[in-house]
């Protein structure tokens, strides 16, 4: 098993199996974010290729075994985490020229994310947030994502980064890992509309790293 920081041959080779590896953190709350799956898996495509967005691939940790990715995490200074999504606004004239969303669904994408915004609460300066951690059905249990979150602590600490913290709806397994690696519950957010549609209360979950 390798853990690498993601390199431009690397952001290719896996292009294909980002948008599963990110939606199955949250399936709930992103079929929520995004109602047509083919937009959110377009959008996630075009962020893991662009640099300073949210699901960047220079910012995204690999695991793989034998040339088969099993795992990501993402993660960076908490502080960048508004101006990455806003960093994805030009992606939405693109995904309407293509024809993969037109107006209306642009439209309903922003309405349904300004009802759910209210699910993740701000990151301080000098925290760490891991937005994505994620590894596939048929690796768990193998301790993939306990390595991927130790690393990911690590990294933070090199930065000079005090402390790491991630959102996780509260229903999600990944609790039970993430309090076996020291993480506790900050805030638990709820957002109404979005929780009446089905999505959980969010837990906002971090460990001091100093």
């Amino acid at each position: 098993m390798e853990f690498l920081q993601t390199d431009e041959r690397l952001r290719e080779q896996f292009a294909a199996d980002i948008p599963e590896l990110v939606h199955a953190t949250g399936p709930v709350s992103y079929d929520y974010h995004f109602p047509k799956r083919a937009i959110f898996d377009a959008l996630v495509t075009h962020s893991w290729r662009t640099p300073g967005t949210l699901f960047s691939a220079a910012t995204t940790r690999l695991a793989i075994d034998e040339g088969k990715l099993l795992g990501i995490e993402i993660g960076f200074h908490g502080i960048e985490y508004r101006e990455r999504i806003a960093a994805l606004n030009p992606a939405w004239a693109e995904l309407v020229a293509s024809g993969i969303a037109n107006q209306a669904d642009v439209q309903e994408v922003l309405e349904n994310s300004d009802h759910a915004s209210w699910l993740n609460p701000a990151i301080a300066e000098g925290t760490y947030y891991v937005h994505a951690l994620s590894v596939k059905p048929e690796a768990r249990g193998k301790r993939i994502g306990m390595q991927l979150l130790s690393n990911a602590m690590e990294s933070a600490r090199q930065q000079g980064l005090g402390k790491l913290q991630l959102d996780v709806l509260s229903d999600n397994p990944a609790v039970n890992l993430y309090q076996s690696m020291g993480l506790s519950l900050l805030v638990e957010s709820r957002a109404p509309i979005p929780q009446q549609h089905g999505v959980p209360p969010e837990w906002r979950m971090g460990i001091p790293l100093t």
